[in-house]
C-alpha cells in the first residue's frame, strides 16, 4: 500500500496542493490555481474568502482522486499567507467580507496614530513592530466597518481567522475552530512569551476573546476531511514562512533560509528564548513541535515576486515569469537603473508605510532590459539589507542562506544574490519548501516519521559562492542611496 500526504499551499495569489510520497520522500505531483486580487483602492488588498476555499478544495480533491485508493491518502497538512483576515459566520461558515490581505495598507494611518500610546507595549509583548502588515487592526476595521458585525461579533456569533483557520474550519464541517501558534503570533494578539491571547492587546483593538480560534501546536491532528466515505487526517499547520523554515531544516540557532514569493521573507533560528528585536525586524514563533517552541527573527519584503509580476501584467516586459532571467543576462550589468518595489510601502528594516515604489537612474540608454535586471536585483539588495541586521543583533554571522520558492529557480538571482551577501547560496532539490513543511508536520504529527529524521530528507541541488568581487560592494552602495531617495520626506 502506498502512503501520501497532501500539503494544502494556500498562497496571496495562488493556491495550490502537493502530493508527497512518503516512502519515496518526494513530491509527485501538484497542482495549483490563481486567486484573483481586488484592489478597491490603490491602498486597499483584498480577496475573495470563497474563491480561496474553492480553489482549494479544487485543488485538494483532484489530489485525493490522482492516487490509486483514498485510503492511500494517510493526511493533510496545511500552510498559508499569513497575517490575512476572514470573517465568517460561526453557524453557516459563510464569509462576511472579502478576505483583508497581508499586504493592505487600510489601516496604516490608525496604527500610526496608536504608535505613540501602545507601541513599546505591543512591541515587547508581541514581537511585532507597529504596522498595518499584521492581522488585528484589519479585525478592528472589520468590526468598524462591516454593517452589523460588530453585533453579531459581541454575540460570539463570528469567526475571526487567519487562512489556516478559515480552511480548518471549512474542511472539517466546522468542527474545528483553531489556528496555529506560528499565525497566531502574527496576529498581534498573541503575547510571544505565554503562547496566548493577551487581554490587554485584546481590549486595545477591541476585539472579543470568543470570536478567536484556539491556539493549538504545529503538529496537532485538527480535525478530518470526509471523502467518498473516508476520514482523512487534517494534521499539521504552519504559516508559509515558518512551514519554509521547517521545510529547509533550520532547526539549530543561527539556520536561516530565504523564501522568495510575491514577498521576500527571510527568517534566521534564534532557539528557545524570544529576542526583542531593536532594529526592525520582527520576532515571531519558528514552529513548536512536541511542546517545544523555537523562535525566529523575521525580516519582510512586502514585493518581490509580485514586482516581477508587474513588469509582466503591468507593463508587458515579457509574457512568461521565467523570461525574466534571460532578459536580465542579455545585458552586461544594470546600466545604472535601481528599482526600489516600494509598491505597499516597505517592510523590513525600514517599515515605513508611506513609501512608493520608484526607479532611478534612467537615461535614453535604458532598457527594459536594465529595468527587469534592476528589478532582480532589488531582491538581493533587499536581503543583504536584512542580513546585516540580523547578523548585528545575533552576534553571529551568517555562513549559508538556504533559498527556495518560484525564483530561487532562477539562476542570474541566485548568483547575484551570493555576491550581494557575501556567502553561500544552497538551493535545494525540493524548491517548494513551504509546502515539503507542512507535509513534515502532518506526517510528524501523525506519527509517520519523526522529528529528528527530516534533516535526512534534505538534498542540495547546486551551490551558489560569492567571488569576493568588489563592484558588488558597489552596486550595493547605489542601493542604499536609491532607498535613502525612496523614503525622503520633504
Amino acid at each position: 500500500m502506498m502512503k501520501y500526504i497532501i500539503a494544502i499551499d494556500e498562497g496571496t495569489t495562488s493556491t495550490r496542493a502537493v502530493l508527497y510520497d512518503l516512502e519515496g520522500k518526494r513530491s509527485v505531483l501538484q497542482k495549483s490555481s490563481q486567486i484573483k486580487q481586488i484592489y478597491p483602492n490603490p491602498s486597499y488588498v483584498e480577496e475573495n474568502a470563497n474563491e480561496i476555499y474553492a480553489e482549494t478544495l479544487s485543488s485538494l480533491v483532484e489530489m485525493i482522486e490522482s492516487a490509486d485508493s483514498v485510503s492511500d491518502i494517510v493526511g493533510i497538512g496545511i500552510t498559508n499567507q499569513r497575517e490575512t483576515i476572514v470573517a465568517w459566520d460561526k453557524a453557516t461558515g459563510k464569509p462576511l467580507y472579502n478576505a483583508i490581505v497581508w499586504q493592505c495598507r487600510r489601516t496604516a494611518e490608525y496604527m500610526k496614530n496608536l504608535e505613540a500610546e501602545y507601541g513599546s507595549f505591543i512591541r515587547n509583548r508581541t514581537g511585532l513592530v507597529m504596522d498595518a502588515y499584521f492581522s488585528a487592526s484589519k479585525i478592528k476595521w472589520l468590526m468598524d466597518n462591516v454593517d452589523g458585525l460588530r453585533e453579531k461579533a459581541e454575540r460570539g456569533e463570528v469567526c475571526f481567522g487567519t487562512i489556516d483557520s478559515f480552511l480548518a474550519f471549512k474542511l472539517t464541517g466546522g468542527k474545528a475552530f483553531v489556528t496555529d501558534v506560528t499565525n497566531a503570533s502574527r496576529t498581534m494578539l498573541l503575547d510571544i512569551n505565554t503562547l496566548d491571547y493577551d487581554d490587554e492587546l485584546l481590549r486595545i483593538f477591541g476585539i472579543p476573546k470568543k470570536c478567536l480560534p484556539r491556539v493549538i501546536d504545529c503538529d496537532e491532528r485538527i480535525g478530518e476531511f470526509e471523502y467518498a466515505g473516508v476520514k482523512i487526517p487534517v494534521c499539521g499547520m504552519a504559516g508559509d514562512q515558518q512551514a519554509a523554515l521547517i521545510g529547509q531544516c533550520c532547526f539549530a540557532p543561527g539556520d536561516s533560509k530565504i523564501t522568495y514569493g510575491t514577498g521576500l521573507f527571510m527568517l534566521y533560528n534564534i532557539g528557545y528564548k524570544p529576542i526583542i528585536s531593536q532594529n526592525g525586524l520582527i520576532t515571531t514563533v519558528g514552529y513548536r513541535i512536541g511542546g517545544k517552541t523555537t523562535y525566529a527573527f523575521e525580516g519582510s519584503v512586502f514585493n518581490a515576486g509580485s514586482s516581477v509580476q508587474w513588469l509582466r501584467d503591468g507593463l508587458g516586459l515579457f509574457r512568461h515569469s521565467k523570461d525574466s532571467e534571460e532578459l536580465a543576462l542579455s545585458v552586461k550589468d544594470n546600466g545604472g537603473v535601481y528599482l526600489v518595489p516600494a509598491f505597499t510601502g516597505l517592510g523590513a528594516p525600514y517599515w515605513n508605510s508611506e513609501a512608493r515604489g520608484m526607479i532611478c537612474g534612467l537615461t535614453r540608454a535604458t532598457t527594459k532590459a536594465h529595468i527587469t535586471r534592476a528589478t532582480l536585483e532589488a531582491m538581493a539588495y533587499s536581503a543583504r539589507d536584512l542580513s546585516e541586521v540580523m547578523s548585528a543583533e545575533s552576534g553571529t554571522p551568517l555562513s549559508i542562506i538556504k533559498c527556495d520558492g518560484g525564483a530561487s529557480a532562477n539562476d542570474f538571482l541566485m548568483g547575484f544574490q551570493a555576491e550581494i551577501l557575501g556567502v553561500p547560496i544552497d538551493r535545494p532539490t525540493e524548491k517548494e519548501s513551504t509546502a515539503l513543511g507542512a507535509a513534515y508536520l502532518c506526517a510528524i504529527g501523525l506519527k509517520e516519521c519523526d522529528f529528528k529524521d527530516i534533516p535526512s530528507f534534505r538534498a542540495t541541488e547546486k551551490i551558489f559562492k560569492p567571488t569576493g568581487d568588489q563592484k558588488y560592494e558597489r552596486y550595493y552602495g547605489e542601493w542604499k542611496k536609491a532607498v535613502k531617495r525612496c523614503l525622503y520626506d520633504e
